[in-house]
Formats: C-alpha cells, sequence, structure tokens
C-alpha cells in the first residue's frame, strides 16, 4: 500500500492542478463579462450584480455539470446575457420611480479597450459598417443613451451581435425568439441608432468643440458658448435624488447657454479638470479641491448636441476624488 501513496499522491496534485487552471480560466473572462453586462445595464453597480449572479450559478453546477461544458466562456456570456435580459424589465421600473434625470454611467476611455476590439464569433459581424456599431464607440455615453430606448430584447440583441459579433441562432437561445425573429429585432435596434444620433464628428472635432465650450463657460462670455451649441442643444443633469439638479431636460441653445453660465456665477470656485471620456474629452468639475460631477458631450457638424452632467456620486466611482 504505501508503494501506492506516490502515484496517488501525484494523481492528487495533478487533479488540483487542473481545477486550479480551470478556475484561472473561468475567473479570467470576469473583466469581458463586466464589459458586455455595462453595456447591457448602463451602470457598473447593475453590471456587477450581473456578473456576480452568473459566478454564482456557474459554482452551483454540479463538478460534472462542469465538465460536461466544452467553452466555460461562451456559457458565462450567455448566462450573463440572460440574466442582464431579465434584470432590464426591473431596471426600466426602477428608472422610472428615478429622482430627476436618469443617466447611464460615465466611463473612462480604456475601461473596456481591451475588451471591445476582440468579438467572440468576428465572422459573424455585419459585413455593412453602417449595421454596427464601431467598436471603440461601444461604451460611450451617446450609444448608452439609445440604447435605453430600446426594449430589452432589442438590446441584448443589439449588443450581442453588433458589438460582440455573436450570431443570430446563438442569440435566438438568449432571448427566446427564432433566429428570424431576432434578425428583426436587431433591425429594429439599428433603427433606433440612426434616429438618436446624429452623423459624427472626428474625435479630434469634439475635443476642439469641446475645449471651446470649457473656454466661453470659464471666461464667461455667452456669446462664444452660443457659438459652440447647436441650436437645439441638450443638456440632462443626474443628481440621483443626492444632490440638486435640473429635474427636466434643458432644450435649446439660450436656454442651456444661461443655464451653465449661471452655474458657473454661483460656483466661482468651479473648476473643470480634463478627462478622457468613452466619449472624448469630457471634465471633471471640482469645486475648490471637493469633486462634485463629471461632464461629458456628443458633438455634431452644427456644434455640441447633448451636455451630460453626472452628480449622483454612486456612479462617479472610476474618477478620482
Amino acid at each position: 500500500m504505501a508503494e501506492d501513496l506516490p502515484a496517488e499522491s501525484a494523481e492528487f496534485g495533478k487533479s488540483e492542478r487542473d481545477v486550479s487552471r480551470a478556475l484561472d480560466s473561468v475567473m479570467a473572462e470576469r473583466h469581458r463579462l463586466m464589459a458586455l453586462a455595462f453595456r447591457m445595464m448602463g451602470t457598473l453597480a447593475d453590471a456587477e450584480d450581473v456578473v456576480q449572479e452568473t459566478y454564482v450559478r456557474w459554482y452551483r453546477l454540479e463538478p460534472e455539470e462542469r465538465d460536461e461544458i466544452a467553452a466555460p466562456a461562451a456559457w458565462l456570456f450567455r448566462v450573463a446575457s440572460r440574466i442582464s435580459l431579465d434584470l432590464l424589465s426591473s431596471a426600466r421600473a426602477r428608472r422610472e420611480t428615478y429622482v430627476g434625470q436618469w443617466l447611464p454611467e460615465p466611463v473612462p476611455a480604456d475601461l473596456f479597450a481591451d475588451t471591445a476590439i476582440a468579438p467572440l464569433n468576428s465572422s459573424h459581424l455585419a459585413a455593412d459598417p453602417l449595421e454596427r456599431v464601431t467598436l471603440d464607440d461601444a461604451v460611450s455615453m451617446a450609444l448608452l443613451t439609445v440604447l435605453e430606448a430600446m426594449t430589452p430584447a432589442e438590446r441584448v440583441t443589439f449588443v450581442l451581435h453588433d458589438v460582440f459579433g455573436v450570431p443570430f441562432d446563438e442569440i435566438a437561445g438568449v432571448v427566446g425568439r427564432s433566429a428570424a425573429a431576432t434578425r428583426q429585432l436587431a433591425t429594429s435596434a439599428r433603427r433606433h441608432v440612426r434616429q438618436g444620433r446624429r452623423a459624427q464628428v472626428s474625435p479630434h472635432q469634439h475635443d476642439e468643440a469641446v475645449r471651446a465650450f470649457r473656454g466661453a463657460a470659464a471666461r464667461g462670455d455667452i456669446k462664444d458658448l452660443l457659438r459652440v451649441l447647436a441650436p437645439d442643444v441638450e443638456l440632462r443633469v443626474d443628481g440621483g435624488g443626492f444632490v440638486n439638479a435640473a429635474p427636466q431636460v434643458i432644450c435649446g441653445s439660450d436656454h442651456v447657454a444661461r443655464w451653465f453660465m449661471g452655474v458657473m456665477r454661483k460656483q466661482p470656485a468651479l473648476r473643470l479638470e480634463r478627462r478622457d471620456t468613452a466619449d472624448g474629452l469630457g471634465y471633471i468639475l471640482r469645486d475648490e479641491g471637493r469633486r462634485l460631477g463629471m461632464v461629458t458631450f456628443d458633438v455634431s457638424d452644427e456644434g455640441v448636441t447633448n451636455v451630460w452632467l453626472m452628480l449622483n456620486p454612486m456612479k462617479l466611482t472610476n474618477w478620482s476624488l
């Protein structure tokens, strides 16, 4: 019996190593799952809930069940998508009772950059670039606000197919529709994107307009500020009930300019510090060193078309204090 122990010990050690490698492989998918879930949900807190529940379901499987899963990464991806689909309906209900305007969470430019460049199945990506969102745009406030107008099934389909390249027959199993119906969901989702967004300018043009906005606001020059704003610009402020914020959308260049200049006059110590966001150049707002919020912009060839001001501290956790 003693002679058998070394062999048993070696086999046990091998089994432990296999389990460890399998665990590492599964946990290595966490960042990619967060990238998926954030696009689905619009906030990092909700995305974290999706990912946590995904892993809970993985570890609830019996060892034999996990062994039968040929591609754990694909399994995790599908489960996270289904959980997102289930949670989107309840998330919408919460947003209906949200205090003031609800905005997606602004994130740094590079937060998910390494996950967007390698879709799960690039051979299934739409051939027409007009039918796909560009990957570097996939976590921008500009796109996430459009995703909010979609039904949960449209949103899940759009993110899975147009961002991550998942084929329609696989998405069908997630949303509980036929492959043909899933294609229709994608078509409807793209229609939302086309209707909700204007022609995009280059990153250089975007940042030039944003710098002009900041310069005019800092100088208190309302005429220069009006020049950089599109006539039908909209300003949305998300305070989340934590701080005072404009409860309704502020529309039109004159109203937006006067609102922003009023804020600058009331808070003369307010400073706008440059940050690179998923939408391009944006600014952290500070008052005597205290972080107040984050402002990001959408720009077309007419000027700044959207100003998104995030004051909810729960949605500023990825920005330095």
